[in-house]
């Protein structure tokens, strides 16, 4: 019969190479990316999965060893970094960006692994009895919407740039 200690350590070791898998598929697609301002958000987002991974790998260890779930000083920025990156380089960049489709399928991609992530921290954190482990699997669903939203945001800009900025920059253009 499983344990409750077997299901989580099965679920953190998802959890770890999902944050793997996500930092190779960043760090790929910033590469491959045809503007600056997707290469900076692609190799964030990458930094950001392994920071995960790394908090993951620490909860393992912990409760392996001492067969507890430990006390995580968690606090992500709720995307704040990521936002000022990709508000930065709109700006810079302005609404004279050519997009290739391939980028457009890279970013969706991209979004339904972030969809897919909070789906299974928002499980895990809705499964137990344990406040520490549900706080720290809804405050990393949280992040990974955020990041989904962001991705949304620079899918949306790739699309149309000039719909874009009237949408973001003056969202009522009411003549008066």
């Amino acid at each position: 019969m499983e344990t409750e200690q077997d299901k989580t350590m099965e679920a953190l070791q998802i959890a770890i190479q999902m944050e793997v898998d996500g930092k190779k598929y960043y760090r790929k697609a910033s590469h491959e990316s045809s503007s600056e301002l997707g290469k900076k958000l692609l190799a964030s987002l990458a930094a950001e999965e392994d920071t995960h991974r790394q908090k993951f790998e620490e909860i393992y260890d912990a409760i392996r060893n001492k067969r507890v779930w430990p006390t995580t000083n968690f606090q992500p920025d709720g995307g704040k970094r990521l936002r000022t990156i990709f508000a930065r380089a709109t700006e810079e960049m302005g609404s004279n960006i050519k997009t290739l489709a391939t980028e457009l399928d890279a970013i969706q991609t991209a979004m339904d692994m972030e969809n897919k992530s909070y789906d299974f921290y928002n499980s895990q954190g809705g499964n137990t009895t344990y406040a520490a482990k549900r706080d720290f699997y809804e405050t990393l669903a949280a992040e990974e919407r955020e990041h989904h939203l962001i991705l949304l945001d620079y899918y949306e800009y790739l699309k149309d740039p000039a719909g874009w900025f009237v949408t973001k920059e003056h969202p009522s253009l009411n003549g008066g």
